[in-house]
């Protein structure tokens, strides 16, 4: 867990060199090769900062609590003892899940990650307490007798956020875009690719959740089915049996898939011999060509690397006047994918946010590459908000998506 997180907040953490058009003459020096030292301190160096960041939270809400509440001394320190062990819990049980794969270890960490939802909203619903105990005061009403009143507005309303979250993650959505390719083959003409990413299959969406998704691709029946990484969470599963019904899935052009961050972070070799196991063409930095139009795929792990992801795409030698679709988990290095001729990118990876308030912090890195198709220069970007969760199983803000691409 500790480092997936590190290496979302790294992902987002590019420049605008990384999404800003430029003249394909310029040279750009920002994207040389850096050595990254260090490296195996940031598993380390997050669990301590995402804990303290949890021990702080859950210390906001229990002073909340116990200042607008009338709590009996009783009460107040069983109260604290919950927190305390809620506080710990999603660390635990993270570690515990990247390390084991049994009943007790995934409710556990179903329990945490549910309650890691939860704590964002009632954090939220502490801080505005004390925003509207001051107006209060300022407004010369009698505070103490309003907190309680305050006090059950804004927690009941944080409990019904998350309710709201939870229900809403669980409603996949069917969002469907047209994408006009210049040169476009005959073919491909009309013809429907279904978009998928993020599914993160692991101890919270299982084989039952995988299953969903076959069952509605099936009904969709696109010629063609795309993956965009964090396929699986990068716990520790049996990825035979966990993604076994989107094996049944059988588009007459085939299944295609490039590695996320999260099978970076897990035992990527045994996802994808369990995925060519099952029938579906794992790109791991490998092209194909189907009836015309170029599928290539890069894994997260090289795309950290900008002059071996130029080098990858330059060796290709793609034909600017013919089509190609790249698989690259994360929507950016866009300069490096534009100049070197690919039509069109298909991403993920940035669940839109998946939670506010965390949606604001996604499009303040991302931009408008955060969902959607966008364009950058010749270049076509393809963002989906996924269909999955990490961490908390709900999405407040943000929907999940399959994504229907009709090519004309």
């Amino acid at each position: 867990m500790a480092r997936s997180g590190i290496n979302d907040i790294m992902d987002y953490s590019f420049t605008d060199a990384d999404v800003q058009p430029r003249a394909a003459s310029s040279e750009d020096t920002s994207e040389q090769t850096v050595p990254q030292t260090g490296r195996t301190s940031w598993p380390a160096s997050a669990v301590v900062l995402i804990q303290t960041t949890l021990f702080l939270g859950h210390w906001l809400i229990f002073h909340t609590l116990s200042s607008f509440f009338s709590l009996t001394p009783a009460v107040s320190q069983r109260l604290a003892a919950i927190l305390f062990v809620l506080s710990v819990s999603f660390i635990l049980t993270s570690l515990l899940a990247f390390r084991f794969s049994n009943a007790l270890v995934e409710i556990l960490y179903k329990i945490s990650s549910i309650w890691l939802g939860i704590l964002n909203f009632l954090f939220w619903a502490a801080c505005l307490c004390w925003i509207a105990d001051d107006a209060v005061r300022l407004a010369h009403v009698n505070a103490p007798a309003a907190r309680p009143w305050i006090a059950t507005g804004f927690f009941g309303l944080a409990v019904l956020t998350s309710l709201i979250g939870f229900v809403n993650a669980r409603i996949i959505r069917k969002r469907r875009v047209t994408v006009r390719l210049p040169h476009l083959p005959a073919a491909w003409s009309g013809r429907k690719a279904l978009l998928i990413s993020d599914m993160h299959l692991g101890h919270v969406n299982g084989t039952s959740f995988a299953r969903r998704i076959a069952n509605l691709a099936r009904r969709l029946n696109p010629d063609i089915i795309f993956i965009a990484g964090d396929l699986f969470d990068g716990s520790r599963i049996d990825p035979d049996r966990m993604a076994a019904p989107l094996f049944e899935m059988a588009p007459p052009l085939g299944v295609y898939f490039a590695e996320g961050n999260h099978e970076h972070i897990g035992d990527a070799a045994a996802y994808q011999r369990a995925l060519r196991r099952g029938g579906i063409q794992v790109l791991h930095g490998e092209h194909v060509e189907v009836e015309g139009v170029r599928i290539i795929g890069i894994p997260y792990a090289d795309t950290q690397y900008p002059m071996h992801f130029r080098a990858f795409l330059d060796g290709l030698s793609l034909d600017h006047g013919a089509p190609s679709i790249l698989l690259n988990h994360v929507p950016n290095r866009l300069p490096i994918v534009e100049k070197a001729g690919v039509s069109l990118q298909l991403s993920g990876h940035t669940h839109g946010g998946q939670i506010f308030p965390f949606t604001w912090f996604t499009r303040r890195a991302f931009g408008k590459y955060t969902h959607g198709l966008q364009t950058f220069g010749n270049l076509q970007v393809l963002t989906s908000s996924g269909v999955g969760t990490w961490g908390p199983p709900m999405r407040v803000g943000t929907a999940p998506e399959v994504v229907e691409i009709t090519f004309a």
